[in-house]
């Protein structure tokens, strides 16, 4: 049974990736496991009371268990896999590529879509720039291809970074000759640099998505700015003017101060790339909350993100159809 057909009381006997785990304590001191558990089809939130110290080993982020348990839906928790035992798996009985999340897009297409994307660049100090940061041969291009994009809230998985900055620079590319004013050149050139900073943010064993020092200690925009920056200072010749177009699209595509941008946009191409970015990452929360909808329902539980929760008409039409199979 994946994730995704867990429906109310249903006994789970699966394996599954342990996606987070937190070791905590109950009222009487003793010990019990929270954990995030996963296949590719969505999450689970698990909660495991007894035999913690038996399974703490096993139970570690990016690692496959098998658990036996419960789930259950309920007003006060939603639905949540109550786990009775957990025991590692035999090889035999998973196939690990069903257990990663990860982009609709294969990612071997989105490379194919990114040079395409590329080559419609006709900047030459612009085309120096990305070449040097997406070329083949670059270590960048090696980490940014397999890079989360989120710990949490938008393509929060393996290749999500290429399908998050590819989209944003595609919708980026389409609209530009919409409005008058936009240097496209630049726009692209910044929605793909935009989140390039978070290579240095996130680190990915298998599906488990954790945080760096360095991260927690910049954040994302300082870094994706001193990386690009670097490279520009490679590129000999390289206008200033032209880096200080693409580099305020990176210090304010946050959009404002209390996001965490240092600056706000204040050119047409900053503005641009902040909306379609906060767009990609709206509707990245919606795939998300999809995944983590138990069987059947069609609304989901607020979400930070959304500010809200999430309506999803199919879903009912989708558990009826399988009812009736």
């Amino acid at each position: 049974m994946q994730v995704r057909e867990f429906i109310d009381c249903a006994d789970v006997s699966d394996v599954l990736l342990v996606r987070d785990v937190e070791l905590r304590r109950k009222r009487d001191g003793a010990e019990f496991l929270r954990l995030t558990l996963g296949d590719r089809t969505g999450s689970v939130p698990a909660v495991m009371w007894d035999g913690v110290e038996s399974v703490r080993e096993l139970c570690r982020a990016g690692e496959a268990v098998h658990v036996s348990g419960r789930y259950e839906v309920t007003e006060r928790w939603g639905g949540q896999l109550t786990v009775s035992a957990v025991r590692a798996p035999a090889p035999d009985e998973y196939d690990p590529d069903e257990l990663l999340d990860g982009p609709a897009r294969e990612p071997d297409q989105m490379e194919a879509d990114l040079r395409q994307l590329l080559q419609t660049i006709q900047n030459p100090h612009l085309q120096r720039l990305l070449k040097l940061v997406f070329g083949k041969d670059s270590p960048v291009w090696a980490s940014f291809r397999d890079a989360p994009a989120a710990k949490r809230y938008h393509q929060a998985y393996r290749h999500g970074l290429l399908e998050h900055c590819l989209t944003v620079a595609q919708a980026v590319g389409a609209l530009s000759p919409i409005f008058p004013g936009i240097d496209r050149d630049i726009a692209v050139t910044g929605a793909l640099l935009h989140d390039v900073g978070k290579l240095e943010v996130y680190e990915l064993q298998g599906d488990a998505i954790t945080m760096s020092d360095r991260g927690r200690l910049q954040s994302e925009i300082p870094l994706g700015y001193y990386r690009v920056r670097r490279a520009m200072e490679r590129l000999e010749g390289f206008p200033p003017d032209l880096g200080e177009a693409v580099l305020h699209i990176i210090l304010s595509h946050h959009g404002s101060l209390e996001h965490g941008s240092p600056v706000v946009p204040c050119t047409r191409e900053a503005t641009l790339v902040h909306m379609i970015d906060n767009l990609g990452g709206r509707l990245g929360s919606f795939d998300r909350l999809e995944k983590q909808l138990p069987a059947g329902e069609q609304w989901s539980a607020f979400d930070k993100a959304l500010g809200g929760g999430a309506y999803f008409a199919a879903r009912a039409d989708e558990q009826q159809e399988r009812q009736a199979a």
